[in-house]
């Protein structure tokens, strides 16, 4: 029988870097470029395709403001996003407790 992953599971947000910046996006309201760049030691350009991924989406919003030097990038987690993100982690802890060893019966 093959194995089909739970309702909930999201393919989109299960890759290992997604999951995190969402993850991150997740314990806050906004969260700035730079700080998910440094928190997740990824490139730029890691991080911006990959925040691109998740707006196409329309798991993030992603604010831009001022401009040159002093511009800065702010992401969010969408409704849509943090819909997603609950079900995906409900559906990881639901594989979890399913594989999690039966205890053994009180002598």
């Amino acid at each position: 029988m093959a194995f089909t992953p739970a309702p909930g599971f999201d393919e989109l947000i299960h890759a290992p870097t997604r999951l995190s910046i969402v993850s991150l996006l997740a314990a806050t309201t906004w969260a700035e470029f730079a700080f998910l760049r440094d928190s997740l030691r990824l490139s730029d350009s890691a991080l911006s395709k990959q925040i691109s991924t998740l707006e196409q989406a329309g798991y993030v919003t992603v604010n831009k403001t001022g401009a040159g030097r002093r511009s800065r990038t702010y992401v969010r987690l969408s409704p849509r996003g943090r819909d997603a993100f609950d079900g995906h982690v409900a559906a990881l802890q639901k594989l979890v407790n399913v594989s999690a060893p039966a205890e053994e019966p009180a002598s």
